[in-house]
């Protein structure tokens, strides 16, 4: 993005070395670059910032392959139709943009021992954290700068962060995942709040983005999202079948798993290993069997151990209920969980969260799996620990038009479902009458906020 800015005029040297002059003591970086560049002439103390800076573009310029720059600018492309300055112009701001990566990677190493340091202990630094994001926020902040309204309008989109935010330390080149994710987020939200940014769009399946992270970093009104979740069929359709899927495999994805990106980049995967043609050379195998060994994938590695999370977020409710931290007015009268053990036994605590668990979902079979949380106007649902819960794991999502709760697809419905089944069967008689009465006396009931008429499922 920051080439086509270049490429259209708006990115230019001195816009490149205005911005990186604002947050970082340019002199003794780039006198060390013009040294290691063997720059013939002795540069003066009393040479300014700007002028090192067009002494390194020049020395950089002089070392750079001409031919892969006019490539970047699709110099080919124009032909003829840049005059000699115009093409000189351009040039020099993408020997810029490369000088000040060269820049921050100096500044970087300079910091080398204290970035080791800070792993090694395990302690926080902003600043360093911040030097470690400094060249995407530098992209950033150029970006934002260089937009115009129907002429250049960038907006970026960061597919699967959350890997970033859980991501492991292999080398000490930079500070573990999560430290860089909240510094780039950090920065990106502060760049919006104090000057502009470009959109930036998150995509990932982490629901801690649209229930945790605005409490996190404080800005309730950055975080825009609980919005439709993949495509839909006929795009889901349009995208898949010929290419990747028959249409009679099709038919069978779209009723057993619905249209989820993830489920069908994953059984596509599935569809092309040996294991799949294992499974076809056998004359009795069909396409229904990798969508049920994919379901059981599914449920093993995602709906499982989601679920054990919920019990926990569930087990927490129960530990902040006896400790005084929930509202009254969240335990209300009639409030299936209104009565959370009030022993500390973790044992008793597990139980009551697994009965609260199953009663959830089969309140939530009983109204097929759609809720419209604002049939009445009441919100009540979302005061559910249950509900809450699911919502944050990632197994269920909040829309806001039209007003759903549900499953984020079809296969993560199945999955549901069975694990309540298994849950059910594997009851002592004692959890079993705990379940029956909770669902008979306690039980949930949310048919009365079904989807409505009106509303498209």
């Amino acid at each position: 993005m920051a080439y086509k800015g270049i490429k259209l005029g708006t990115i230019s040297s001195n816009q490149i070395f205005t911005t990186l002059n604002k947050w970082h003591g340019l002199n003794t970086a780039l006198r060390r670059i013009l040294n290691r560049n063997a720059f013939k002439t002795a540069v003066s103390d009393k040479v300014s910032g700007s002028g090192l800076w067009d002494r390194a573009v020049f020395a950089l310029s002089a070392r750079s392959n001409a031919e892969e720059i006019d490539g970047v600018l699709g110099f080919e492309e124009k032909g003829k139709s840049l005059s000699i300055e115009e093409a000189s112009y351009f040039r020099e701001a993408i020997v810029a943009l490369r000088l000040a990566k060269e820049v921050i990677k100096v500044q970087q190493g300079w910091r080398g021992n204290a970035i080791a340091d800070l792993n090694r202990s395990g302690r926080f630094s902003r600043s360093l954290a911040n030097s470690c994001t400094d060249w995407p926020c530098l992209l950033f902040d150029l970006l934002s700068q260089a937009a115009e309204i129907d002429h250049f309008q960038p907006k970026l989109v960061i597919n699967n962060i959350e890997i970033l935010r859980n991501a492991m330390l292999t080398d000490d080149s930079t500070v573990c995942g999560s430290m860089y994710h909240d510094s780039l987020i950090w920065r990106i939200i502060a760049l919006g709040a104090n000057e502009r940014c470009l959109p930036v769009v998150l995509v990932t399946s982490d629901s801690y983005y649209s229930y945790q992270a605005f409490m996190d970093f404080g800005f309730p009104d950055i975080f825009i999202s609980r919005e439709t979740f993949g495509w839909t069929p006929q795009e889901a359709k349009m995208h898949v079948v010929s290419d990747y899927f028959t249409h009679a495999e099709w038919m069978v994805i779209d009723d057993v798993l619905g249209p989820n990106p993830r489920h069908l980049f994953e059984l596509y995967v599935l569809k092309q290993s040996n294991y799949y043609q294992k499974l076809m050379d056998n004359e009795a195998s069909t396409f229904e069997d990798i969508v049920d060994a994919y379901l059981a994938y599914l449920q093993v590695t995602v709906v499982n151990p989601s679920m054990e999370k919920a019990l926990m977020l569930l087990q927490k409710f129960a530990d902040d209920a006896r400790s005084g931290k929930i509202l009254d007015d969240r335990l209300r009268f009639g409030a299936p969980w209104r009565h959370p053990p009030s022993s500390k036994d973790h044992t008793t605590r597990l139980e009551w969260a697994k009965i609260q668990l199953m009663d959830f979902i089969q309140s939530l079979v009983n109204t097929e799996f759609g809720i419209n949380y604002l049939a009445d106007c009441s919100l009540e649902i979302l005061d559910d620990p249950a509900a809450v819960a699911l919502v944050e794991v990632g197994l269920l999502y909040a829309q806001r038009d039209p007003s759903f709760i549900r499953p984020i697809s079809k296969g993560i419905q199945r999955c549901l479902v069975r694990w309540l089944v298994q849950e059910r069967m594997q009851l002592s008689y004692r959890n079993l009458l705990q379940y029956l009465w909770q669902r008979v006396i306690r039980g949930r009931s949310y048919r009365h906020l079904m989807l409505q008429e009106g509303y498209n499922k």
